[in-house]
């Protein structure tokens, strides 16, 4: 259903993604908005990779909501603003990624939607429909 590629005639990846993710079969998509690294209770740490930390972990939440595991991620789109420790943030995504590869942009942008949010994660997943019947199956 989700495999991961990266074509021999181009560059490997530099980081933890693949560079396609080809999609088959009947599917559900789950498109997540832009998660920040906020507590349900609204506290904001002041630390960028704390933020990062909190805005994956609400990643993971939405992923729960819909009823879809971490392995159904497609697509993660990283936006962060100001400096941030670059081998504490490798290490921070490398932990919730494990060995999960999916389709990844990150940016480096100038400001978010406030100026304490340092980061924000959107995230694009895909599961398998079982409330769809399969070729060939009644219903």
């Amino acid at each position: 259903m989700n495999t991961f590629r990266n074509p021999p005639e181009i560059a490997a990846p530099l980081a933890a993604y693949s560079h396609q993710a080809e999609i088959t079969g009947q599917v559900r998509w789950l498109v997540v908005s832009g998660q920040i690294g906020m507590t349900p209770a609204g506290e904001l740490p002041e630390d960028p990779v704390e933020q990062l930390g909190l805005a994956l972990e609400n990643v993971t939440a939405n992923l729960r909501a819909a009823g879809m595991r971490h392995e159904d991620l497609v697509k993660l789109t990283f936006y962060f603003a100001g400096e941030i420790d670059l081998q504490r943030r490798r290490e921070r995504m490398a932990a919730w990624l494990g060995d999960l590869r999916p389709c990844m942009t990150v940016m480096t942008v100038a400001a978010l939607a406030t100026p304490a949010l340092r980061v924000e994660v959107e995230a694009l997943a895909c599961a398998e429909d079982v409330t769809t019947p399969q070729k060939g199956q009644q219903q």
